[in-house]
């Protein structure tokens, strides 16, 4: 049975490991760091806000999902391709949903227009709310159940 729990510092190289993984929206650990994204501004933003979650299956980190909860939005949900099917995206989202639909009514997201993603999210009653960018993203929101 996976487990979805806060995630804490010494998770950091897995989420590392886990993002840069992915088929789709694939960043590299340079890609990450130019964003400003590095095990370090990971650790300050857990130590600040508990924001950030982490699923286990079999013993190990398997995937993880990210929010910005100033602003509503679903940051981030990644699961590992080796763990992909086993319901842990759907798991991860619901514990990011449940964060933000704490002190909001709305969330909303990104995602590539033809990504799996964005299918994914749909099927968790993500709707798109906007015209898609020149990009090719598209931005979605859910409303507090």
């Amino acid at each position: 049975m996976p487990l979805i729990r806060p995630a804490r510092p010494d998770d950091i190289p897995a989420i590392f490991e886990i993002r840069t993984s992915v088929r789709e929206n694939h960043l590299s650990r340079a890609e990450l760091a130019e964003l400003g994204i590095t095990p370090d501004s990971l650790r300050a933003i857990l130590e600040a806000s508990p924001c950030l979650w982490v699923a286990e299956s079999d013993g190990a980190v398997a995937g993880f999902s990210m929010i910005d909860a100033a602003d509503a939005c679903l940051f981030a949900a990644f699961v590992h391709p080796r763990a992909e099917g086993r319901g842990l995206g759907r798991l991860l989202v619901a514990a990011a949903e449940e964060a933000l639909f704490s002190t909001h009514d709305s969330a909303w997201l990104e995602t590539a227009a033809a990504s799996r993603a964005a299918g994914f999210y749909r099927r968790l009653g993500w709707a798109q709310s906007g015209p898609v960018s020149v990009d090719g993203d598209i931005r979605m929101e859910k409303r507090r159940p």
